[in-house]
């Protein structure tokens, strides 16, 4: 099976923001761990907050994460000043759709931005949203072991 993001960049810093806006987008969906935050710290990096707080002059920002771990959810919810749902259990659209409906957001006009293609990218394709792949906010940093990981994910996005 391929996945086909909309668009495949390098992290979240590359994301054309006016090009989303002139397609009527107007709600950003984050993936948590090594989407916006190194996976597991629990904490933002100065500059994603900076990034994240120019982002949301034009659009709402949610953040849906497959994490369950409650110490891990406690820490993140605490630095977290935006919506945010935990145990999505992506791929599955449930819990992303219940969160979307909450929050009043359309499929059409909402993207789903994430580093995992068999996660991210197929649960807001499967949702009807726009969808971004990015690489890991921490590529530079990670394990030989997780950027091979990543690799063979990849084999299943279509280019």
């Amino acid at each position: 099976m391929f996945i086909k993001p909309d668009y495949n960049i390098e992290n979240i810093y590359a994301i054309d923001l006016e090009e989303l806006k002139s397609k009527g987008i107007n709600a950003l969906l984050f993936d948590l761990d090594s989407t916006v935050m190194g996976s597991k710290r629990g904490y933002y990096d100065e500059k994603t907050l900076e990034w994240l707080n120019m982002v949301r002059k034009d659009f709402f920002i949610g953040v849906v994460s497959n994490n369950y771990n409650p110490e891990y959810i406690k820490k993140v919810s605490a630095c977290t000043d935006f919506p945010i749902v935990f145990e999505a259990h992506k791929p599955d659209t449930k819990v992303a759709k219940a969160f979307m409906d909450e929050h009043n957001l359309k499929s059409d006009t909402t993207c789903f931005v994430g580093d995992r293609p068999l996660t991210d990218t197929l649960c807001g394709k499967r949702l009807g949203c726009v969808t971004i792949l990015v690489d890991s906010i921490t590529a530079d940093v990670e394990k030989p072991i997780v950027r091979f990981a990543r690799w063979l994910e990849r084999l299943s996005v279509k280019k």
